[in-house]
C-alpha cells in the first residue's frame, strides 16, 4: 500500500476474523456473526460530527471520508463485518441523472424520468471505473485500514429499486409512478432494468477487484410489487446479476465472494430467492425465522431479521428478543442483523447491547450442542 492517491488493491492485511464469511458458507463457527445495515450512520455522534455541513454525495465521492465513516462503528462495537459507506443512488448518477440529498426530505431527483422517451437522456454506455472509481478507491483504502479485523462488504441497489427512485424522483409509499411504467410501458421498463443490470454487474465486479470480500444487493422496494410483477420485473434481473457477477469474477481470475440478496418485504418470493444463485438471503422482520428455514430448505444461509425498533427496548428486553431470534434461526448458516437499517434516533448503547447479546447467546447455544 502506498500514498492515499495511489493505494493499490493488493497486499491486503491477513483476515483475523472470518466468522461472517464462514457463516455465508454454512460452516462451523464459534459464535453467530453480526453486523447492522446502516451501521455507519446518524445514530453515532461521531458520524454527525464528521458529516456536519458537508454535502452527502460529496462525502460519498471522498474515499478518505467513506473509509473513516465505515470504520467508526467498528471502533465502538465488535461487529463481524464492515460495509462500505456509500449509497445506492450513485448508479443513477453514473447514468447521468442529477440526485441531491435534501435535508429533511432525503434523496431527490430534480428531473425524474417521466415517459419512455426520457430514457434517451441517460448515458447509453457508462464508463464504470471513470464514473464510480471513487467507490473502488474507498473500498481499497478501507480494506487496508481495516487491518484484517473483519471482512468488508460492498453493495448495490437492485435494478427495480433504482428504477423506482429514478421515476418517483425520491422516496414514495405507493411507487405508483414507477409501477405505472410496469403496466403501461413494459418494454421500456425492461429496457431500463437491463441497462441498470449491465452497470450493476460491472460495478460489483469492480468492487471485488478493489477489495470487497462479500456483496449485498438491496431490493428495498420489493414490498410494493406483487408476486407476478416481482417475478417479471425484479427476480430475473436479480438472478442475472448473481450469475453474471460470478462468471465475470471467474473469467477475471478474481476471488469468488459470497453474495447476499435482501428483498425487503419480499417474503412472498422467499422460495424463488433461495434458488437465485445467492449464498445468503437477507430477511426483514415480517418473516418468522423457523418458517424462513423451512421455506428455504437449507439451500442458503439466512441473514436478519430483528425489527430495528426493538432497539428502543431495554437492554434486558433486547437480549430476550435476540435469544428467541437465535433459537428460531439456529446457529448454522446464519448471520444476525436487523430487518432493516438503524434509525438516526437510536441509542448507540442499544446497538452495543444487540451485538453483545448475539455473541453471548450464540456462544451458549453452541456449547449446548
Amino acid at each position: 500500500m502506498v500514498m492515499n492517491n495511489h493505494i493499490l488493491p493488493k497486499d491486503f492485511p491477513e483476515l483475523k476474523n472470518d466468522t461472517f464469511l464462514r457463516a455465508t458458507r454454512g460452516e462451523e463457527i464459534e459464535h453467530v456473526p453480526v453486523w447492522c445495515m446502516r451501521q455507519a450512520g446518524r445514530y453515532l455522534p461521531e458520524f454527525r460530527e464528521s458529516r456536519a455541513g458537508k454535502d452527502f454525495f460529496e462525502t460519498c465521492r471522498s474515499p478518505e471520508a467513506c473509509c473513516e465513516l465505515t470504520l467508526q462503528p467498528l471502533r465502538r462495537f465488535p461487529f463481524d463485518a464492515a460495509i462500505i459507506f456509500s449509497d445506492i443512488l450513485v448508479i443513477p448518477q453514473a447514468l447521468g441523472m442529477d440526485v441531491q440529498m435534501v435535508p429533511g426530505k432525503g434523496p431527490t431527483f430534480p428531473d425524474p424520468l417521466k415517459e419512455p422517451d426520457d430514457l434517451q437522456t441517460l448515458r447509453s454506455k457508462v464508463d464504470v471505473p471513470a464514473e464510480l472509481g471513487y467507490v473502488f478507491k474507498a473500498i481499497t483504502l478501507t480494506r487496508h485500514r481495516l487491518e484484517g479485523k473483519v471482512p468488508l462488504i460492498g453493495f448495490t441497489g437492485a435494478p427495480w429499486t433504482l428504477m423506482a427512485y429514478m421515476i418517483e424522483g425520491g422516496g414514495s409509499t405507493t411507487h405508483s409512478k414507477a409501477k405505472r411504467w410496469l403496466y403501461r410501458h413494459p418494454e421500456a421498463s425492461h429496457r431500463l432494468l437491463k441497462q441498470l443490470t449491465d452497470v450493476i454487474v460491472e460495478y460489483l465486479v469492480g468492487q471485488v477487484a478493489a477489495g470487497a470480500q462479500a456483496l449485498q444487493v438491496f431490493e428495498s422496494h420489493a414490498g410494493c410489487l406483487g408476486p407476478v410483477e416481482f417475478g417479471e420485473f425484479a427476480l430475473p434481473y436479480l438472478r442475472d446479476i448473481s450469475k453474471r457477477v460470478k462468471e465475470r469474477l471467474q473469467d477475471s481470475g478474481l476471488e469468488k465472494v459470497p453474495m447476499i440478496v435482501f428483498a425487503k418485504d419480499g417474503h412472498y418470493a422467499l422460495e424463488d430467492l433461495s434458488v437465485s444463485h445467492y449464498e445468503v438471503v437477507g430477511l426483514d422482520w415480517t418473516i418468522d425465522p423457523r418458517s424462513a428455514r423451512v421455506r428455504t430448505d437449507g439451500k442458503v444461509s439466512l441473514q436478519g431479521n430483528m425489527d430495528p425498533c426493538a432497539l428502543y427496548a431495554s437492554k434486558e428486553r433486547i437480549a430476550e428478543i435476540v435469544r428467541k431470534m437465535l433459537e428460531g434461526f439456529g446457529t448454522r448458516g446464519y448471520i444476525a442483523n436487523l430487518g432493516h437499517g438503524l434509525y438516526p434516533d437510536m441509542d448507540p448503547e442499544s446497538v452495543g447491547a444487540f451485538v453483545d447479546a448475539v455473541h453471548s447467546h450464540s456462544r451458549q447455544l453452541l456449547k449446548l450442542k
